[in-house]
C-alpha cells in the first residue's frame, strides 16, 4: 500500500508532471486507485494540475494508450473496427518484456533492443515496468507510411503483433545461452526461479563430436506482452507508481539496461535524461526494414502453417455446459490474481472449440472478470472478442502440458481421467459423450436392454 503522502508528494513535483504530459498528448489516459480499481474511460491529462488534483482523490498509477487519437472522449467500448481506425491517428510500439525474474528480464530487454538495432531502428527508448520487467519503445514517427499498400495507423494491433513475435523469435536462442552462462549451466536454479516443468526448458543438439548439447528453452517463460493486446491497450505511464512493488517506472538507459537496479526506481527518483518514446531525433521512416522483416517473417510462419497437415476439429452444434469443464477452465473461472491474460486467451479459444457463440463468450468473459482480484478492463476483454471473431481460422487453445499457460492450474493434472488428455477441448467433449449429452443441449438416459436382449444374454 502505497501512503497517500508518497503519492501527493511525487505526483506533485514540476518535473514528473512535465515528464509525464509529454507522453500524454493525443493518448487516451486511464487513472488507477489503488484497490478501487479504474476510474472512468476514456480520459484525458493535459495540466499538471490534472495529475496532482487525482492523486489526491487516491490515484495511484497512471496509464496511457499505444495508440494515438483524436477526439479522444468519443472513444466508446461499443464502437466497431472501423470506427475506431478512423479516429485513430497513430500508435507506438511498445514491447512489454517480462520473464518473471529481473535479471532474466534485463538480459530479453537488452536482446530486444539489439534486436531493433540490427534492423537499423535507431529512436529506442525503454523504462523498467516497476516490477519485473522492461517496456521498450519505439515512437510512430520511425514507422514508414505504408506496409504492403495499408496506410500504418489502420494495421494496429495486427503490425505491433508480427513484430513482437519477430521479435521473439530473434532473441529466443541467443536469451537462452546467455540465462544458461548466468546460472553456470545450473538447470535446478532456472527451475527454481521460474517454476516451469523441467521437461519444458531443455531441448537438446548433436554437437560434432556425435554427442547431446543441452539448450534452454526460453518461450515457457518469456512474455512479451504485445501478442496479446488489442486496441486500445494501455501501459504504465512513465513516473508513474506500481502498486504491487512501490517502484516507480523510470526511464533506462538504452545501453545500460543491464546496470539497471531496482534502486533507481526507488521514491524519491530523480528525472532521467533519458525519454520514453522520444521523438525529437527520429528519422522518419527509419524503421522500415523492421517492418519488412517482420511482416515477411509472419508471412513465413502462415505459409508453414498452410502446409502443415491440419487436422479437423468439429465443433459441437449446441454449446457444451460448464459443468463439462475440465478443472483448468473450472479454476481460473472462479477468479485469478495472475495470469489473467493467458486465461483469457485460453477461455475464448476453449469456449469456441466447444459450441459457445461469441456473444455467450462475451458474457462469461465479463461475469468471470469480476470474481479476478484485479478485474481487467472491459474494453480489453471485448476488444479480444472482436479481433478473434475477424479470424478465418479457429484454433485450439494451448496442450495441457503448456506450462506459460497451466503452470498456475496444478489441480487438473490431479483430474481423474486426465490421463492421455492432451487439451482442455478433448476434456470437455469426452465428459459430455460419456453423459451422453446431446444436440439439443440435454443429457440424454441411457438406452435401457430390451427385455429379449436382456434373456438372450
Amino acid at each position: 500500500m502505497i501512503h497517500l503522502s508518497t503519492l501527493l508528494q511525487h505526483y506533485k513535483r514540476d518535473d514528473i508532471q512535465a515528464e509525464m504530459l509529454l507522453t500524454a498528448k493525443d493518448r487516451e489516459i486511464a487513472v488507477k486507485f489503488a484497490d478501487r480499481g479504474f476510474g472512468k474511460r476514456p480520459d484525458t491529462l493535459a495540466y499538471g494540475n490534472d495529475i496532482l488534483e487525482l492523486a489526491k482523490q487516491g490515484a495511484t498509477s497512471f496509464h496511457a494508450s499505444e495508440e494515438r487519437w483524436k477526439n479522444i472522449m468519443r472513444i466508446d467500448t461499443s464502437m466497431r473496427r472501423q470506427e475506431l481506425d478512423e479516429l485513430r491517428t497513430g500508435w507506438d510500439l511498445i514491447l512489454d518484456i517480462d520473464c518473471h525474474f529481473l535479471e532474466y528480464s534485463k538480459m530479453a530487454a537488452d536482446l530486444t533492443i539489439k534486436a531493433l538495432k540490427y534492423n537499423d531502428v535507431k529512436s529506442i527508448s525503454c523504462k523498467f515496468s516497476g516490477n519485473k520487467g522492461f517496456h521498450i519503445g519505439v515512437p510512430f514517427e520511425a514507422f514508414p507510411e505504408k506496409v504492403a499498400g495499408q496506410d500504418l495507423q489502420l494495421l494496429f494491433p495486427e503490425a505491433a503483433r508480427k513484430i513482437a513475435m519477430y521479435i521473439r523469435e530473434m532473441i529466443k536462442k541467443p536469451l537462452g545461452d546467455k540465462i544458461l552462462e548466468y546460472e553456470k549451466h545450473d538447470f535446478a536454479r532456472i527451475l527454481e526461479k521460474t517454476g516451469v516443468d523441467e521437461s519444458k526448458i531443455k531441448y537438446f543438439s548433436s554437437s560434432k563430436t556425435g554427442g547431446q548439447t543441452e539448450h534452454l528453452n526460453v518461450e515457457s517463460f518469456l512474455d512479451i506482452d504485445t501478442i496479446l493486446i488489442s486496441s486500445r491497450h494501455l501501459y504504465r505511464m512513465v513516473y508513474s507508481f506500481n502498486e504491487k512493488s512501490g517502484l516507480i517506472s523510470v526511464p533506462v538507459d538504452p545501453a545500460k539496461v543491464l546496470e539497471f537496479s531496482k534502486e533507481q526506481a526507488k521514491h524519491p527518483v530523480k528525472v532521467s535524461a533519458f525519454r520514453f518514446l522520444d521523438a525529437s531525433r527520429t528519422v522518419n521512416g527509419e524503421a522500415n526494414k523492421l517492418f519488412v522483416q517482420a511482416f515477411d517473417f509472419s508471412a513465413r510462419q502462415e505459409e508453414q502453417e498452410e502446409f502443415r497437415p491440419k487436422r479437423e476439429f468439429s465443433i459441437p452444434s449446441t454449446a457444451i455446459p460448464e459443468k463439462f469443464f475440465p478443472l483448468c477452465i473450472q479454476t481460473g473461472l472462479k477468479g485469478l490474481k495472475d495470469g489473467r491474460k493467458r486465461f483469457m486467451f485460453i477461455l475464448v479459444n476453449f469456449l469456441v472449440n466447444v459450441g459457445w457463440d461469441y456473444e455467450q463468450i462475451e458474457k462469461l468473459l465479463l461475469e468471470w472478470n469480476k470474481k479476478n482480484h484485479e478485474p481487467l478492463r472491459e474494453n480489453y476483454l471485448v476488444g479480444h472478442v472482436r479481433y478473434h471473431k475477424t479470424r478465418k481460422e479457429k484454433i485450439l487453445p494451448p496442450n495441457c502440458d503448456n506450462e506459460m499457460y497451466y503452470g498456475f492450474f496444478p489441480a487438473c493434472k490431479a483430474d481423474a481421467g486426465h490421463a492421455g488428455i492432451k487439451n482442455p477441448v478433448q476434456w470437455a467433449k469426452k465428459r459430455a459423450r460419456m453423459a451422453n449429452f446431446g444436440p439439443e443441449g440435454e443429457e440424454k438416459p441411457k438406452r435401457r436392454r430390451r427385455k429379449k436382449d436382456e434373456d438372450e444374454m
